[in-house]
C-alpha cells in the first residue's frame, strides 16, 4: 500500500520494482514510471537483493520492507526508505530512510520518516517504532527528535559498530 505525504508518494518495493532496481537506474525508472536520482541510494543493491529474497519467500512480508519515495512535483525518485521487516510479535517495527544529496536539507527526510511512522501506527499490532543512527549528532538524529523519538541506548552492532537506538511508543 502506498504512503502519501504532503510532497511525496512512498511506493512499496514489489518483487518487480526490486528486480528492476537491482538491474539499474534505467530499469527502475521504467518500472516506476518516474525519473530517478542517479545517486538515490548509498547502500547499493545488497539490501534490495535481500529484500527481494525475503519477499520471494513470504507474501506476509509485503509492505514491511523497501519503499521508493517519489517527489510529486518533480516526479522523481529521491531516495529509499522503509521498514526492516514485518512487526515483531511484541509489536515493534524498525524504520530506515535516506535521501539523495540534491534533496537533502529540505525536510524530505523528516517527511519520509513521519509517513513511515504514521503508516506503522495505523497497524493495531504495532506498539513501538525504532530507528538506529550513527553515534553522533547528524541529520537523522535531528529528524528523529523532531518526531519525538527518544534515544534509549547505545548498541554495539556486529556490522556497524557502536550505534544509537531510538524509540517512539504508540500514543
Amino acid at each position: 500500500m502506498r504512503i502519501e505525504t504532503e510532497n511525496l508518494i512512498l511506493i512499496p518495493g514489489t518483487k518487480n520494482l526490486l528486480t528492476s532496481a537491482i538491474q539499474g537506474n534505467d530499469f527502475l525508472s521504467k518500472a516506476l514510471g518516474y525519473a530517478v536520482c542517479s545517486d538515490w541510494t548509498e547502500f547499493g543493491v545488497a539490501p534490495l537483493a535481500y529484500t527481494l529474497k525475503i519477499l520471494t519467500q513470504s507474501e506476509n512480508e509485503n509492505g514491511w520492507w523497501t519503499y521508493f519515495p517519489i517527489h510529486t512535483v518533480d516526479q522523481k525518485l529521491i531516495g529509499s526508505c522503509g521498514y526492516k521487516g514485518k512487526p515483531s510479535l511484541d509489536g515493534m517495527v524498525e524504520i530506515g530512510y535516506e535521501v539523495c544529496p540534491e534533496y537533502r536539507q529540505k525536510g524530505y527526510g523528516t517527511e519520509i520518516a513521519k509517513g513511515l511512522l504514521a503508516h506503522a501506527f495505523k497497524d493495531e499490532h504495532i506498539k513501538i517504532v525504532v530507528a538506529h543512527t550513527l553515534p553522533m549528532e547528524n541529520a537523522s538524529t535531528n529528524i528523529l527528535r523532531k518526531l519525538s523519538f527518544n534515544k534509549v541506548s547505545e548498541i554495539e552492532d556486529p556490522e556497524d559498530g557502536l550505534i544509537w537506538r531510538w524509540e517512539i511508543k504508540k500514543p
